[in-house]
């Protein structure tokens, strides 16, 4: 939001704090002059609530403010950080009026509602643990609008809003889910945006033992590199391949390649698969054979000879 913007966006609650206090300091000589017949005492507990809510109003506007990116490669703050901040200050406002109402102060109206509040409390308890664990998901951000989360390693997708009782994802699938925050405070959380959104995965290739490790690691990695998007990661991000296995069929190696985002990582999975694929084709390798096969063919040809 540019400065102009802001400034407009603050203009309104601005004037109305600034009337409303005025209208407080000199409503005895207002009215006295310009409306006599009126109660200056109704007019100065009018103005004292239009400022209560006005103060109010200004503040959440300004916390929106200082809470929006500045720039569009930030991530977004969650809009439940902005509503709770909101309905702190408009219940704080709310409070002190009731409490100008009733001759009291907001501390003696709180503690005269205690009853009902844990009454109300106990009635909606599985609605105020969603509550309660979205205000920490606000304030603690473990993850924001627009990442790319797994819960548990079964539920993965992009944050698409995060509410007070829920948190709603859009799935790789494009399937959206509404998952109650409670729920997820309780879940182990993988956030793959960050802190930043590109990341390392794992593959791991079995080739056989007619290639030697050192050759088969340069195979690989040669691969690899091919398909390393260099324009969005740095120099310093190449891929490496470590042997991490030797047996009977072949030896292992694991291949860590950069991720630029989750999104993308379904397509690098299919472009690293492809290019190793290849790779190995034009080196003519042959696939490497499972010790289980082995033994079978073992098997059948020893129970061949014994038949003829």
């Amino acid at each position: 939001m540019v400065l102009g913007a802001r400034i407009v966006w603050l203009l309104w609650p601005a004037l109305l704090c600034i009337a409303s206090v005025l209208a407080y300091a000199f409503h005895s000589y207002l009215f006295e002059h310009y409306l006599p017949s009126s109660n200056p005492e109704a007019i100065a507990r009018f103005s004292t609530i239009i400022a209560f809510y006005s103060f109010a109003w200004l503040l959440a506007r300004i916390a929106a403010l200082a809470l929006a990116p500045k720039n569009k490669q930030k991530r977004r703050t969650p809009k439940l950080l902005r509503e709770m901040i909101s309905a702190t200050l408009f219940t704080i406002a709310t409070v002190a009026t009731i409490g100008l109402f009733l001759g009291q102060s907001a501390g003696g109206v709180l503690a005269s509602s205690g009853l009902i509040i844990a009454i109300l409390g106990f009635a909606i308890r599985n609605v105020l643990a969603d509550v309660l664990s979205g205000i920490a998901i606000g304030v603690e951000a473990p993850f924001r609008i627009g990442d790319w989360v797994e819960f548990d390693s079964t539920i993965q997708g992009r944050v698409t809003e995060i509410g007070w009782r829920t948190t709603r994802i859009l799935t790789p699938n494009d399937t959206y889910m509404i998952l109650p925050n409670s729920q997820i405070s309780r879940q182990m959380l993988t956030n793959y945006s960050a802190p930043r959104k590109h990341f390392q995965a794992d593959l791991e290739i079995i080739l056989g033992h007619d290639i030697s490790i050192a050759e088969g690691k340069q195979l690989l990695f040669d691969a690899a590199m091919s398909t390393t998007p260099k324009d969005e990661l740095g120099s310093w991000q190449k891929p490496l391949v470590r042997a991490t296995a030797y047996a009977v069929e072949g030896v292992t190696y694991t291949i860590k390649y950069w991720v630029p985002r989750f999104s993308d990582s379904i397509n690098c999975k299919d472009a690293m698969l492809v290019a190793i694929d290849t790779a190995i084709r034009e080196k003519g390798l042959s696939p490497p054979v499972s010790r289980a096969k082995l033994m079978i063919n073992k098997a059948l040809k020893g129970s061949g000879e014994q038949n003829a």
